[in-house]
């Protein structure tokens, strides 16, 4: 490969969407993934969430692009026969102090664009969700989940339907500019080394986005934030048939520990909001059953310790530290032809279509 004209760094949920959306016959298009194979990476690990877009605040990439990915995703869904589900959402007041952070959210939401957001009461809340404890709600019909596997697996057909390419074991390392193109130098895990030249350079590397951007000088600085979850045994299957959030936190680095399900109605709380070292560490402690269970068993009282047990985890590449405020998607050209998306985090699945459709019109 001498020369291509579009080349994506990183093979999961965004990358792909991009492709899917950029690859036709008369142009190049290539995908390179560090992984053996495409979604290896964060998507993987997530709560395949279709989120409504009401944390955000107004005027955010964060909260545009959620908004208007939510629809485009369930418009995707339904005409690829992708499995999804829209359960709905109850992000519930255990206490009356946090009533007020829901009428919050329920404006936030609102000047969002978010539709039908509802604050309910607990009768309402007994008659949705009879195994559920709380003294208010703000309900999200429009939240939903689905298959993120087949999602990606949908892009990726589509974009090599219409010839874009995808090279896995390799990362870049090295990019500079030649002749008006970027020459990439990658590195598959056999330690072979190629180059090539490529037009445009799209920048979707997840964890290892700020490292890619920095390649062109830049100074991006991603924090590793851990999102432990915990699955749920031994409850009656349909006791619980929609999401239940807690308050959030108000620093925005997590939602709090909440209750998800798969298609399957397999339940399971999470994921925490931790603070880590720049390793994948994917690994969940005993301990945080316990933990879990202390925080759910306030609105979810029907659980007991041994039905909550350690599962598996999750890493968000936030441009947000321990203490920072609130920290948008980059989506930039930091430098002519070259792409950065960094800090990609949730919502960034339900976010895909419409950060492709993004990157399109601004860039392409």
């Amino acid at each position: 490969m001498e020369k291509t004209d579009i080349t994506i760094i990183g093979a999961g949920v965004v990358g792909l969407a991009i492709a899917a959306r950029l690859a036709r016959p008369d142009l190049n298009v290539f995908i390179l993934e560090k992984n053996p194979r495409h979604g290896e990476g964060i998507s993987s690990r997530n709560s395949e969430v279709i989120h409504a877009g009401i944390y955000y605040p107004e005027g955010s990439l964060k909260a545009e692009l959620c908004v208007t990915g939510n629809r485009m995703l369930y418009e995707l869904a339904r005409e690829s026969g992708i499995p999804h589900r829209k359960v709905g959402k109850l992000i519930v007041a255990a206490d009356p102090s946090e009533t007020d952070e829901l009428e919050r959210l329920f404006r936030q939401g609102r000047k969002n664009g978010v539709p039908a957001l509802e604050m309910i009461g607990e009768a309402r809340i007994a008659r949705l969700e009879p195994g559920v404890k709380a003294r208010a709600a703000l309900y999200s019909p429009e939240t939903g989940i689905l298959s993120v596997h087949d999602l990606m697996n949908a892009h990726l057909a589509r974009a090599q339907r219409n010839g874009a390419h995808l090279i896995c074991r390799t990362g870049v390392f090295h990019v500079e500019t030649e002749n008006g193109d970027w020459r990439i130098l990658a590195r598959n895990d056999r330690g072979e080394e190629c180059t090539f030249r490529s037009g445009v350079v799209i920048n979707c590397a997840g964890l290892a986005s700020d490292t890619v951007a920095n390649l062109t000088g830049g100074a991006y600085r991603l924090h590793y934030c851990k999102g432990d979850y915990c699955g749920i045994s031994g409850v009656k299957p349909g006791l619980v048939r929609r999401l239940i959030y807690p308050a959030p936190l108000k620093n925005h680095v997590g939602l709090g520990v909440h209750l998800t399900m798969d298609l399957n109605g397999r339940l399971k709380l999470g994921p925490d909001a931790t603070y880590i070292d720049r390793v994948e560490d994917y690994a969940v402690a005993p301990e945080k059953a316990a933990l879990f269970y202390e925080h759910a068993v306030k609105f979810l009282p029907f659980l007991k310790p041994e039905n909550v047990h350690p599962d598996m985890a999750g890493i968000r590449p936030k441009l947000q530290g321990p203490d920072d405020a609130f920290a948008d998607f980059v989506i930039r050209e930091d430098a002519p032809g070259f792409i950065n998306l960094v800090g990609i985090e949730s919502p960034g699945l339900t976010a895909s279509p419409a950060i492709a459709r993004y990157v399109q019109e601004h860039f392409l």
